[in-house]
């Protein structure tokens, strides 16, 4: 259509009357069914112009956000919102110059609550900025879903947890009982005689052992399930890693197993929480120690994909097969005869807590490489910075 006006516009000087009405109509048809369009859209939009007045605006919007009643395309755009945040928010943000994405609001209504997301971008053509595109989403059903679904996620975690609690604590007491009624048993033989105290410290030695052994339990359940007071600060994941191998390497020397480290020299700083995150990062060391029993090859290796961070931890030691594969971060699951089933479920909640996200790949003979994203803080970004070209 547009270069259908653009030939029309050229010819202009020799259209007659009737040619240039029929222009106008066939003009005023697309304009139209542009707004149709617009207008039949779930979410809002509001155009303006580079000094900031409303030059387009769908039904949407007027649904969403409570605009002035007087013609809204003939001041500014923040003074027809009604709503002083959200009104506040577009004017800043127009007059800074700045681009936000889902910048989240909550508005209450005729006593419902409805939240909302705004998005603020340059409206680019022809190589320069000519205005503004506000875009608005009513995201009070996605925000109830998400809430639900977290419940749910919380409910089966505890379930679990609670299942794998009752299973490791019923162990311990059975042993405790046993070695109790044993103690019962010798004191009552030995009433009439001198007590078998060696005999009875062993026991007691036995009812120790259990009793620490249900305190480390309760304390790995706490941890999973209370919430991890991370301190993010901006740090180079590179020199956290450096550090941690150090601290392993005599191990990994022990155990046979050569190290490989492959990190990025120009790696941009993240937030992490130093001592939680080589926490973390040394269960999943130890777990690629426990798989190459007769050693192997560790890879450790950084690098930049987008606006996050990945790290690849590999090893080619014994493997999972998909069913253990798909239990890992579970809580109390373990392949190991002494493990706690623990550790890895707790390595999920630190990457969780970090914003960030873990997945595996194994084959069984083969090795395992754990893939974790850590995203990299997103600098400001200013409208006016845009120079044509694709970022």
């Amino acid at each position: 259509m547009r270069k259908f006006i653009e030939r029309a516009i050229e010819k202009l000087g020799k259209l007659d009357q009737s040619q240039i009405r029929a222009l106008i109509l066939d003009l005023a048809g697309e304009n139209e069914r542009t707004q149709l369009v617009l207008d039949s859209m779930r979410d809002g939009v509001m155009v303006c112009d580079t000094h900031h007045n409303l030059i387009l605006v769908n039904k949407t919007v007027e649904r969403l956000i409570p605009l002035a009643t007087h013609e809204p395309l003939e001041r500014p755009v923040w003074e027809s919102i009604q709503d002083h945040e959200i009104s506040v928010f577009v004017q800043r943000t127009l007059v800074n110059q700045d681009s936000v994405h889902d910048r989240e609001f909550t508005l209450d209504s005729s006593g419902s609550t409805r939240m909302l997301s705004c998005t603020i971008l340059p409206l680019v053509g022809s190589g320069s900025i000519q205005g503004t595109i506000v875009y608005v989403q009513d995201i009070t059903e996605k925000r109830g879903r998400e809430a639900r679904l977290r419940r749910a996620e919380s409910l089966a975690s505890l379930t679990t947890l609670a299942a794998g609690v009752a299973h490791e604590i019923k162990n311990p007491l059975g042993s405790i009982g046993i070695h109790i009624q044993l103690m019962q048993k010798a004191l009552k033989r030995d009433e009439d005689r001198e007590v078998d105290r060696g005999r009875l410290e062993s026991y007691l030695e036995v009812v120790n052992e259990e009793v620490d052994r249900l305190n480390r339990i309760v304390v790995d359940f706490l941890f999973a399930v209370r919430p991890i007071n991370v301190q993010l600060e901006e740090r180079d994941l590179n020199e956290v890693i450096r550090d941690l191998l150090k601290f392993v390497r005599y191990e990994l020397e022990e155990a046979n197993i050569e190290l490989v480290a492959e990190l990025d020299p120009v790696l941009e700083p993240i937030a992490l929480d130093e001592k939680y995150l080589k926490q973390a990062l040394m269960n999943m060391v130890k777990n690629a120690i426990a798989a190459m029993p007769e050693g192997g090859t560790l890879l450790m290796q950084t690098s930049r994909r987008g606006d996050e961070v990945v790290l690849r931890i590999s090893d080619n030691g014994v493997g999972m097969s998909d069913d253990v594969m798909g239990k890992i971060f579970e809580p109390y699951f373990t392949t190991k005869d002494f493990g706690s089933g623990i550790g890895l479920t707790l390595v999920y909640k630190v990457i969780k807590e970090h914003l960030g996200e873990i997945s595996v790949i194994s084959h069984e003979g083969k090795g395992t490489t754990f893939t974790i994203t850590l995203p990299v803080p997103q600098t400001r970004q200013h409208l006016l910075s845009w120079n044509g070209a694709q970022t």
